[in-house]
């Protein structure tokens, strides 16, 4: 791991690889770390330069400024930009899951010329509801992460994932219990505000949609809509797959980033 200062905070991310093949940005869920990734890189660093990072009191990046109380996609996807700058690079590929593919949207909106394409799952155009958002937003403040992951973990994996790996709910409410409240009601607050219905239209950016069959978080339908608002292909399903497929599939998924990007 490494640390950028970023606008006054902490950054933790990890840049992994060959300084002369393209980059590659992975951007992690809501509530996860940059781990959601560790199983796919061996494969990845064949053919990309790696850098993941965690987002705004996640992992061991720092939490959101106590002075400021909102977090917009744009801010977000400066990380993203000051990570690649960091790393050297004028133009790179991205790979974003749910908040993930948020960021990915809010990059392939404003700055589309730095993205050499573009790989979006279990996301949306607009996830859930405003008022879903802001209740759950306004418990985390109240009962803490810890408390919450209970309910929320759970929800991210598909029934295949959880019967193969008896240990997986339990380990990530764990990593979940340890974030910063506020940064993550923060970050429910930006996902009850953020709508790209209107600004995917027109753009240039080679874009794939990929969803989980068993995704009860941001289903197949989410994924179905955002390629017509985008223009983009119809999604990839992946079977027997939650939320999260760098967790519950990293070779299947390795392989596609693969095959698509080459």
């Amino acid at each position: 791991m490494a640390f950028l200062k970023h606008n006054g905070r902490t950054i933790c991310y990890r840049l992994l690889g060959d300084n002369n093949k393209p980059l590659l940005i992975l951007a992690h869920p809501l509530g996860m770390t940059q781990g959601v990734w560790d199983d796919m890189i061996p494969a990845l660093l064949e053919s990309f330069r790696i850098m993941t990072w965690d987002l705004p009191g996640h992992g061991a990046s720092a939490a959101w400024p106590e002075e400021s109380d909102r977090i917009t996609p744009e801010d977000l996807a400066g990380e993203a930009l000051a990570l690649a700058a960091l790393a050297g690079a004028e133009t790179f590929h991205f790979v974003g899951t749910s908040i993930g593919g948020a960021i990915g949207q809010q990059l392939i909106s404003q700055h589309a010329d730095k993205l050499l394409s573009a790989t979006l799952t279990n996301t949306g155009a607009v996830i859930g509801t405003p008022e879903a958002w802001n209740t759950r937003s306004a418990n985390v403040v109240e009962l803490g992460l810890s408390a919450m992951s209970v309910d929320i973990v759970p929800r991210w994996f598909g029934p295949a994932a959880c019967e193969q790996q008896s240990a997986l709910v339990e380990g990530w409410r764990v990593i979940m219990g340890r974030g910063d409240d506020r940064s993550y009601a923060l970050l429910c607050e930006l996902l009850g505000r953020a709508d790209f219905r209107e600004q995917l239209s027109g753009h240039p950016v080679p874009l794939r949609l990929i969803a989980g069959a068993d995704d009860v978080a941001t289903p197949p339908e989410a994924l179905q809509a955002l390629a017509q608002f985008s223009g983009a292909p119809k999604p990839l399903i992946l079977e027997q797959v939650g939320h999260v497929p760098s967790v519950e599939c990293p070779d299947r998924f390795s392989q596609i980033l693969i095959d698509h990007l080459a």
